[in-house]
């Protein structure tokens, strides 16, 4: 049996942390638990923390950007955060972009990134 990996909810944010490894059923699994936590708790934005991933391939790419494309598609806007240099730089090598998908070095820039976008008030909050 498979670890699932953990949606946690930050008030209106789900926090992703990937600790495991990411195989084919982990990923579906998340994505399944992911989309479903969205739509039942209203979230508008998603943190995906990939602090602990030290070796990506496009396999993981993919996964990040069909991952985000979802939670789009529900409404919520997703930030990958913690990506190490060498992933970055993998990433970069295969030729994978993560379109359309937000980027941060640590947890608080990416949730400094979401709530930018709901600062929509002229004065600020």
């Amino acid at each position: 049996m498979s670890e699932r990996v953990p949606v946690l909810k930050i008030g209106d944010v789900l926090l992703v942390s990937i600790q495991v490894e990411l195989e084919d059923q982990v990923v579906l699994e998340l994505q399944d638990d992911l989309a479903a936590r969205i739509v039942e708790s209203g979230a508008t934005g998603v943190i995906i923390d990939i602090t602990a991933v030290e070796i990506v391939d496009s396999f993981v790419g993919r996964m990040l950007a069909t991952t985000a494309s979802i939670s789009r598609l529900l409404d919520a806007q997703t930030v990958v955060v913690g990506m190490r240099p060498a992933v970055a730089i993998t990433l970069v090598e295969l030729g994978l972009s993560l379109g359309g998908v937000r980027t941060a070095l640590t947890l608080e820039k990416g949730l400094e990134i979401l709530a930018r976008r709901d600062d929509v008030s002229p004065a600020g909050r």
